[in-house]
């Protein structure tokens, strides 16, 4: 078994940071090299100002860096020197070409392939850490095989992350489990031992699983397809829960207290975001088209569109609420982090939710703790593979504010797009004196339900999530329905 002294982690992001701080913590006898192509971010990984937010995350670092975790830009040396090396770059969702929109773009994993190749002597062992789609070891594999020298001896391993941002740190320490993914060969198992004696120092052995190589990678796809299922099923059901009377939350605790369905991502919310469960799901469903299952592509397919349905149905709630018009008016938008405890914006559903406001000519002023401005000014006008966004329109209607209280004053309205529990703290009477009235609050994360009663006595008009909390009175009459369809299409403005 080859035994690991160093280790390179191709890649200094959300995984690679993390995940190599808590090993060089944990193993204070491997030396660990982060590299990534990225001057500004190495130098902040080398600084008291870490790239990204994660608690926890900087004791982690400040206890191990420059003692065995270092941080740098010379990726050809970091991957000479090393026994291991963990591949952790982007694999984002293809935006044109063949799989457009859901296909993996896995132009990074090929650069660090042709890159370890070209610069390996001796044995390594090559891990995927990276969300990859099934197969992807064996493309590595196979450009090793056409341009290694006779002396590198590689083996490929499959290392699937499963971590929350938010709780990363605690996740990576206490695990529900890791898993490890290698070939079935004398040599293969050598590998999965050699990666299995790292994480024993502090998992217990009973929670590390080792699979071939093609589980390994179909479990990390089919774990997050799993859990944005659930997510978009309690979202499903709070759509019929806002038109039948029915509280979701009440829901969501009545079948979540059946021990076969358990209460785990039962939260109805404005839809799920991050880096995973999205572009992971649609991976799920080009690698079903392509396998020719077009009947598990769809099934997967009707995830997305559940979430794409929360997202818009909220929006339009939000206008038809406003009396049917939005353009013009501000609209305090609090959080714009996909989720509490994080500055990741990647699929944020605020993003969503603002772009269908915008196009509407609402006026967004908007507010983060974590997020800085120009990541949400970056997001708001990234174009998208269907559409592109003015960024003069964006730059005109969207202000970024470093102040909750600004935010809301004169507003028409408060949206809660993200669960910080500083939203829950607030000072809504203050808020709702300078405020425009009437004055109405969006929760779209079930944040303020202790709150409700305080806050109609206060003077607000409060709508939420899968729950009616007041009647509320349209602008325009709607013949034959209780409620407005939802599921009409907002009209929109090219931005």
């Amino acid at each position: 078994m080859v035994e690991v002294r160093k280790i390179c982690c191709i890649g200094a992001g959300y995984v690679g940071g993390p995940t190599c701080s808590v090993i060089a913590q944990m193993c204070p006898e491997v030396t660990v090299t982060v590299v990534d192509v990225n001057e500004d971010r190495i130098r902040a990984w080398n600084s008291d100002s870490l790239p990204i937010f994660e608690p926890g995350l900087q004791e982690v670092v400040d206890s191990c860096r420059g003692v065995n975790l270092f941080f740098s830009t010379d990726i050809d040396e970091a991957i000479k020197n090393a026994d291991l090396v963990f591949i952790s770059v982007n694999t984002p969702t293809k935006t044109f070409g063949i799989g457009k929109g859901r296909a993996a773009d896995l132009k990074y994993i090929e650069a660090c392939a042709r890159r370890i190749a070209d610069v390996s002597i001796g044995c390594k062992i090559v891990v995927e850490k990276s969300t990859v789609p099934v197969r992807a070891a064996e493309s590595i594999r196979r450009i090793f095989n056409a341009n290694t020298k006779s002396s590198f001896n590689f083996q490929v391993l499959s290392n699937p992350e499963f971590l929350a941002e938010g709780t990363a740190i605690t996740d990576l320490k206490n695990p529900d489990r890791v898993l490890i993914g290698g070939d079935e060969t004398p040599e293969g198992q050598h590998a999965i031992e050699a990666l299995r004696s790292i994480y024993e120092h502090w998992v217990p052995k009973s929670k590390i699983i080792t699979t071939n190589t093609w589980s390994s990678e179909l479990s990390k796809l089919a774990a997050n397809a799993f859990l944005a299922q659930r997510i978009s099923s309690i979202n499903s059901i709070s759509a019929l829960c806002e038109v039948t009377g029915a509280d979701v939350e009440e829901v969501a605790h009545a079948i979540g207290t059946d021990q076969r369905i358990g209460s785990c991502f039962l939260k109805a919310s404005v839809g799920f975001g991050g880096s995973c469960f999205q572009k992971d799901v649609l991976n799920l469903v080009y690698l079903c088209e392509v396998l020719n299952l077009p009947e598990v592509a769809r099934y997967w397919q009707q995830v997305i569109e559940i979430n794409d349905y929360q997202r818009k149905r909220f929006s339009s709630r939000i206008i038809s609420c406003l009396f049917n018009t939005v353009t013009d008016k501000k609209i305090a938008l609090l959080g714009f982090a996909f989720k509490k405890d994080t500055g990741d914006t990647r699929e944020s559903s605020s993003i969503y939710i603002s772009r269908y406001l915008l196009e509407e000519g609402a006026c967004l002023h908007i507010y983060d703790p974590k997020v800085k401005a120009q990541q949400i000014m970056h997001d708001l006008t990234q174009p998208t593979p269907s559409e592109r966004h003015d960024p003069a329109t964006v730059s005109r209607l969207v202000t970024i504010v470093t102040d909750p209280y600004k935010a809301c004053e004169n507003a028409h309205a408060i949206v809660i797009c993200t669960e910080w529990d500083m939203f829950t703290e607030l000072d809504y009477e203050k808020i709702y004196k300078a405020m425009l009235k009437p004055a109405f609050i969006f929760d779209g994360r079930r944040i303020l339900d202790s709150l409700h009663d305080q806050l109609q006595h206060i003077g607000f008009q409060v709508e939420t999530i899968g729950k009616r909390v007041n009647q509320r009175i349209h602008f325009t009459a709607i013949e034959d329905k209780s409620e407005i369809d939802q599921q009409q299409p907002l009209k929109k403005i090219k931005l």
